[in-house]
């Protein structure tokens, strides 16, 4: 594929598309939420799509937010899927997230299992926004016969995220209050307990296997990307305190609530097709954005 444009492409994963054939445009440019502008692009003789963009936050922004949340998502991928079948384009990848599973459902999550009850009540409206993706989807597989196909990243993290401590996912956040902990010289305070586990994928992973599912994956369901490795976010707010060179306390606030306390993931679809793949270790990764951040705090997002 010579030509491929990525929507969302100043976000978290759409920024770690390089090269000459990747065309990204972010929200400044182009409304996706407004069926004309996102038609207005997509038209454009694409080889495929990849389709990034999304509103999104972490547990407080999505509790706070639901019906922002629910209408800006339902709005961006309805007309950009929509568009991408009306501009004839062959080949289209839609970003969901693992909140489209059902709460309580048997672990590990497999693609098969997304429709299988309600999602936990924390992100429902946006959980729901992209299961509908998921749907609209498969509809136009099995109506059109076009190559539209979804991936299920856990949690991305990386450079170039939204550092927003209130509405920013988890370890973005984190990393921003660590770094005004240490130069306020204050106590660094989580929420919750810091027991729940999570799976955390770094943002060019994510990138390199998106340009590989878009070009190669050409199945109904969709595809988990995952390393399948859990880590308290006890354990992370250590690695980052360790990389933060923070020496003050650390306080937990037990009236924040937590969250799901853990949603493994089964990456053995992604695996098995690329078995020799190789996923940034967290500490890695979190070294770079850490470092990133730091230089770059006056121009980050938050």
């Amino acid at each position: 594929m010579d030509r491929i444009l990525v929507t969302g492409g100043n976000g978290l994963v759409g920024s770690q598309f390089g090269g000459e054939k990747y065309h990204k445009i972010g929200s400044k440019e182009y409304d996706l939420i407004n069926q004309k502008q996102a038609y207005d692009i997509i038209k454009r003789d694409w080889d495929g799509v990849i389709h990034a963009a999304a509103k999104v936050g972490g547990l407080m922004g999505n509790m706070n937010h639901k019906g922002e949340f629910f209408y800006k998502n339902i709005m961006m991928n309805t007309n950009v899927i929509e568009s991408c079948r009306q501009a004839n384009v062959k080949n289209l990848v839609v970003f969901l997230s693992t909140c489209v599973f059902p709460d309580g459902v048997e672990y590990p999550l497999v693609e098969k299992s997304i429709h299988l009850g309600p999602p936990h009540f924390s992100n429902d409206a946006y959980a729901y926004s992209k299961r509908m993706a998921e749907v609209q989807i498969r509809a136009y597989r099995e109506q059109y016969g076009l190559n539209y196909k979804s991936v299920i990243p856990t949690n991305i993290y990386g450079i170039n995220d939204n550092f927003d401590i209130e509405n920013g996912h988890v370890i973005p956040s984190l990393i921003h209050k660590c770094y005004i902990a240490r130069e306020t010289n204050t106590p660094f305070v989580i929420w919750g307990s810091g027991t729940p586990l999570r799976e955390f994928i770094y943002n060019k992973d994510v990138a390199k296997l998106t340009e590989w599912v878009l070009e190669n994956y050409n199945e109904d369901e969709p595809i988990i990307l995952s390393t399948s490795e859990e880590i308290s976010i006890r354990d992370v707010v250590g690695i980052i305190v360790e990389l933060m060179d923070f020496k003050g306390q650390v306080k937990w606030d037990n009236n924040k609530p937590d969250g799901q306390f853990r949603k493994p993931s089964d990456n053995s679809k992604i695996k098995n097709y690329l078995p020799d793949f190789k996923f940034t270790s967290l500490y890695d990764g979190l070294k770079e954005t850490v470092e990133w951040f730091i230089e770059n705090y006056e121009t980050s997002r938050k």
